[in-house]
């Protein structure tokens, strides 16, 4: 790669070295115009913002890894609303003096995380400014009748997560922290480490998720991803759905090292507010969520259930109802 910056090679030079990541076909007009939705489909958007010192910097993440995970909050958003995606749009905000060689490396992450959904990038924009800004915008489909959202969870819901929870902030701290988890072993660290700089959204889940509810009409589901913190999502389904929930503390699948690198305290708070898991928060009825777990249980599971009222309780393992209820203000917010 060359030592070149981009303001080296101006606008029309970036534009020509990240049209190869994209379709011949699709990009170079004005617009990109996609293929038409399979019949009964809707189309659905979604659009997510990263910016250099807010979320992500050259301390924690490499180019290649940035690209990944904007792609990434991106296609858990689609999954969360039970959509397949068909392509992105980015729009890039650079200094001057930013490597050429970085930004083509932040395309290859985002194409590295969009390859296995056979998902292209199909057209975007850059711009001049102070700090690097990564702004995309994907677009998925659904059948109307699979559309979910976190409005409708009903009382008696099984809450299903579908991985584990905490992962993400450990390897973050590794990342932070050269003194933290010494006595991990390689393979744990890099486990984690990966669980922060590469999550991967659940779309996988879906066609499982199909399965299980073939059978079913009308679909009853309701979800939303734990990007913000388990904690953050449970609460919002709550909210928007006009209930309440009772979550088994203990049921929540979490990484098997974390009770040994911190406090009873810190554990929780990690698992229940630090965020950036990319796992789906599921509310399903619970006998289809009792077979959904059983056939598919690879961190798969029901960590509580919907209640009538508003308050979202924290239950340990006596039984008792912790002191602490879940909430929307411990999580991270951008204000």
């Amino acid at each position: 790669m060359s030592d070149d910056v981009i303001i080296d090679i101006g606008e029309q030079g970036v534009l020509k070295r990240l049209q190869r990541f994209c379709p011949s076909d699709i990009v170079g007009d004005d617009a990109a115009i996609m293929p038409n939705l399979e019949p009964g489909q809707l189309l659905v958007v979604t659009t997510d913002v990263l910016v250099d010192g807010i979320h992500f910097s050259d301390r924690t993440t490499s180019a290649e890894d940035v690209g990944w995970r904007a792609v990434a909050a991106n296609l858990s958003d689609l999954a969360a609303m039970g959509s397949s995606p068909l392509g992105i749009t980015v729009g890039l905000s650079l200094p001057g003096d930013v490597a050429v060689s970085w930004v083509e490396r932040l395309y290859q992450g985002m194409s590295e995380c969009l390859q296995p959904y056979n998902t292209p990038i199909v057209g975007g924009d850059v711009c001049q400014s102070p700090v690097i800004t990564v702004s995309i915008t994907a677009f998925g489909q659904v059948l109307q009748e699979r559309v979910m959202r976190r409005s409708t969870a009903k009382v008696g819901d099984a809450i299903v997560v579908t991985g584990v929870h905490g992962a993400s902030r450990v390897g973050l701290e590794l990342l932070l922290n050269p003194e933290f988890g010494k006595d991990l072993s390689e393979k744990e660290r890099s486990r984690l480490i990966q669980a922060h700089q590469r999550p991967k959204p659940r779309l996988d889940i879906l066609p499982q998720l199909w399965e299980i509810l073939a059978s079913q009409s009308p679909i009853s589901l309701t979800a939303m991803d734990s990007s913000d913190g388990l904690a953050d999502a449970i609460a919002q389904i709550c909210r928007a759905s006009g209930v309440g929930a009772v979550v088994e503390r203990d049921a929540i699948p979490i990484p098997s090292v974390l009770p040994r690198l911190v406090s009873p305290e810190q554990v929780w708070d990690w698992v229940l507010y630090g965020g950036e898991d990319f796992e789906l928060v599921l509310c399903l009825s619970e006998p289809l969520a009792q077979v959904f777990v059983e056939k598919f249980a690879a961190g798969l599971a029901i960590i509580g259930y919907v209640t009538s009222g508003r308050s979202v309780c924290l239950r340990d393992s006596t039984g008792q109802y912790a002191d602490e209820l879940l909430t929307l203000s411990r999580g991270f917010q951008h204000f």
